[in-house]
Formats: C-alpha cells, sequence, structure tokens
C-alpha cells in the first residue's frame, strides 16, 4: 500500500496577471526526511529564492532536519519569511515549545501592506474544528520531549 501525504501550501497571485507573489509552505515530514521529496522541495525552495516571489516556511515539526537557513538557532520550530527584496537575508522567528506562536508578515507586492498570519489563533481554530482535543497520543510525541517539557506538556493536558 502506497502512503499518500498532503503537502500544504498557499500561493498569493496578483489578481490581474495572477502573477505568484508570496507562497507560504508548511514543512511536512517528507520535507525534512532525508530523500527524494525532501531534495524536490529543497529544488522548489531555491527556485523561488532565485525569483521574485516571496516565501514563508513554516516549521512546526520537532523532527527531522532544518531547512538550510544561515543564522538559525537551536529551537523546537520556526518560521521564515524571505522578502524577495531582501535576499539573501530573512526573518527568523526561532519558537520554542512552549512559546506562543508568532503573527507572522506577510509580504505581498508593493504598495500593498504586509497581511498578518496569526499562527497561535489558526492553530486554536483548527485544533477546534478538527476535534484534536480528543486525539490520544498513545504512544507520546515523537521525537520525545525533555524531562522538563514532558512535565509541562503533563500539566498543561491536565488541565
Amino acid at each position: 500500500m502506497t502512503d499518500i501525504e498532503r503537502q500544504s501550501f498557499i500561493e498569493i497571485r496578483d489578481r490581474l496577471g495572477r502573477e505568484l507573489v508570496t507562497v507560504i509552505e508548511l514543512l511536512s515530514p517528507t520535507n525534512k526526511r532525508s530523500g527524494p521529496d525532501r531534495e524536490q522541495y529543497l529544488s522548489k525552495r531555491r527556485q523561488f529564492i532565485a525569483s521574485n516571489v516571496h516565501l514563508v516556511e513554516l516549521d512546526l515539526l520537532r523532527g527531522g532536519q532544518r531547512m538550510p537557513i544561515e543564522g538559525l538557532p537551536s529551537c523546537d520550530y520556526c518560521a521564515v519569511v524571505s522578502r524577495a527584496e531582501e535576499r539573501p537575508r530573512a526573518g527568523i522567528w526561532p519558537l520554542g515549545l512552549r512559546d506562543p506562536l508568532p503573527v507572522l508578515p506577510i509580504p505581498l507586492r508593493s504598495p500593498d501592506p504586509d497581511a498578518r498570519l496569526d499562527l497561535q489563533a489558526l492553530l486554536h481554530r483548527i485544533h477546534d474544528a478538527a476535534g484534536y482535543a480528543d486525539y490520544l497520543y498513545a504512544d507520546g510525541p515523537q521525537p520525545a520531549l525533555s524531562p522538563a517539557d514532558d512535565a509541562w506538556a503533563k500539566r498543561l493536558v491536565a488541565h
């Protein structure tokens, strides 16, 4: 049986010419695991970075290999906003397990101001709508949490 994995991304296009302006990528486990799927994603990523398309990358997975990002500190999760006109620099939001998710600027085409993406509010909405409160992690989170984070998570779930 073949496993099918849904790839999650959003494209923002110019209304008139339908030209691609911004891509928001939610990294998947296959993007972070060595192999052809990762290589394919890295190739697509290089194409975006070499173009005039803004790239927003959301890595909300603790496991797997991080994307090659210069200056990325050690962290559980991260968000990256790569504006076409500011490359090779990028905005980096390193996040810990206990940190609230940020509100990110989503670059658009000038003269339009950035849109705002409230990741924490979005996560709460998805969590409630999908019924994740009833979802049990029988084997615990992967990769395993540190003892301090595990104790924190157990206290959080108990409330």
